[in-house]
């Protein structure tokens, strides 16, 4: 019997794989953390084929702890991190150069030359996104820039890019499918929002033939089928970038609702139906998700640096042994005692955009110590997502009542209570809060019929649990004016760099 469907999440930093049962309840996780490479100050750097071979090597340990056979598996979903742009050789499979991670900076100078030719508008009015690095077409543009003969293997169509997603597949498949999923497309700002097609326009101000582009596909069909590693004929049917899917896993089905995941970066994105807002507070404007004829678009905020704060504390600095050791050391002290911390180690994201910005620290004392800086790294999280969720009601105009998290950070009660009283809102934490992979989970399970429709999967989502504020307003405007005074101050570094 195919009891399951097995999920395959490739993050920033790890790979993992879970499978699920029909009450979206994990039977198995495995995991795997990658090697990152910086290979020189702003850029981010990961070798595809250990991606590859860590996410199939989970894939293969999460059906072992199961206790089940691929035979076991009704379908495959996907769901990986985005906008990190992988080149390959059609012909070998081989990368021509690394992936270029999303956070990387390296074409931050180039964008700086798009936004002089006039192309903001325009960029913006087709894809729904600002002109920044983050995006994958700068990233294409330097690998045929910079990778000897890339370009003139790009122009006889002997190369093929994609996003993690478009590259697992192709290895799933052996080179049978190219593909991605709408929700991918509409991260790496050569594909028309409003069309739902690689936009000709862009192309050419890329210079990007395209021949290299992947075939885009709705978020939840049967694709193809896997061949070698986990056994021939799984079907592969659902595909969604990680804060879409998470959007989903989080059952914001409806338009109007708002989740926000807490990982490597931060995420909020808000469900607004089936017609694109232009956003007018920096924001993103994305595609969902498309099931069947029918798509959905999200407002979205992206916060480049979030739980990586954390992980710079144990790597860079050494204050901590473990990332869970951040709640123990930010206990220590009932409060920052007045620092700041602007964590733009890769740029400043939505609603800022400042892509020049670098960390700062502000309000250090002889009396500071590493528990008020931890303190402060993690009360940096909380402010960014204020910031979003303020532009995010601004653009559409409603009242947000509650927000829905998940990602790794929120098991950090401190965290999740701070980020309660900022907003002045209700933070409701789901019982499990891994939606990312099961999102992508739903999204296969429903093309392959082994979910009837959303509603089914609406009885899933449980509540774990809720806070509220316990924080008066006139205390919490106080610290947001002295985050928003550590934010000038960062610009004003970033733009004083001659």
């Amino acid at each position: 019997m195919k009891n399951f469907i097995l999920s395959l999440d490739q993050g920033t930093t790890s790979s993992r794989a879970i499978v699920f049962d029909r009450h979206g309840k994990a039977l198995a996780t495995a995991q795997k953390e990658f090697t990152q490479h910086y290979p020189h100050a702003g850029w981010v750097e990961h070798n595809p084929e250990e991606i590859w071979w860590t996410q199939a090597g989970v894939a293969v340990e999460a059906l072992s702890k199961a206790g089940i056979e691929s035979t076991n598996i009704a379908a495959i979903g996907i769901t990986n991190q985005r906008e990190t742009t992988v080149v390959w050789n059609r012909k070998t499979g081989k990368p021509l150069y690394n992936a270029i991670v999303w956070q990387d900076r390296r074409t931050a100078d180039y964008c700086d030359v798009l936004k002089e030719e006039g192309l903001s508008q325009l960029i913006m009015d087709k894809t729904g996104l600002v002109i920044d690095a983050y995006f994958s077409a700068t990233k294409i543009r330097w690998i045929l820039d910079n990778v000897k003969g890339a370009q003139q293997l790009a122009n006889e169509g002997k190369l093929a890019f994609g996003t993690i997603d478009t590259w697992l597949i192709w290895n799933l498949t052996h080179g049978k499918l190219h593909i991605t999923d709408v929700s991918n497309a509409s991260r790496t700002m050569l594909f028309n929002i409003h069309t739902l097609s690689w936009d000709e326009e862009l192309l050419r101000i890329f210079d990007i033939p395209a021949s290299v582009l992947p075939e885009v596909k709705t978020s939840s069909e049967i694709y193809g089928y896997t061949t070698g590693l986990l056994g021939a004929g799984i079907p592969i049917s659902g595909i969604a970038g990680d804060q879409q899917a998470a959007l989903f896993g989080q059952m914001c089905i409806d338009p109007g609702m708002v989740k926000n995941t807490y990982g490597t970066g931060c995420f909020m994105v808000m469900n607004i139906g089936d017609k694109p807002i232009v956003s007018k507070n920096n924001l993103l404007t994305t595609v969902a998700w498309k099931i069947g004829n029918e798509t959905t678009y999200a407002l979205e905020g992206s916060i480049f640096i979030a739980g990586a704060v954390v992980q710079w504390l144990r790597d860079g600095l050494g204050v901590i042994e473990k990332s869970d050791d951040i709640e123990k050391l930010a206990a220590k002290v009932k409060d920052s005692d007045g620092i700041y911390f602007v964590p733009a180690f890769a740029g400043m994201g939505a609603p800022h955009w400042n892509q020049h910005a670098r960390g700062t620290l502000f309000g250090i004392t002889r009396g500071s110590t590493a528990a008020n800086i931890a303190h402060a790294a993690l009360d940096s999280i909380a402010y960014q997502t204020f910031d979003v969720l303020q532009a995010m009601q601004n653009d559409c105009g409603i009242e947000i009542c509650e927000l829905r998290v998940d990602g790794g950070a929120t098991v950090n009660n401190q965290l999740m209570q701070f980020q309660s009283n900022l907003l002045q809102k209700k933070v409701v934490r789901p019982k499990y809060t891994e939606t990312t992979a099961l999102g992508a989970a739903y999204l296969a399970g429903l093309a392959v019929n082994y979910w009837s429709d959303t509603e089914e999967l609406r009885q899933h989502w449980q509540m774990g649990r809720t806070f509220v504020p316990e924080l008066d307003k006139e205390s919490t405007a106080k610290l947001i004016k002295g985050w928003h005074r550590a934010i000038a101050a960062s610009h004003a570094w970033a733009d004083n760099n001659e």
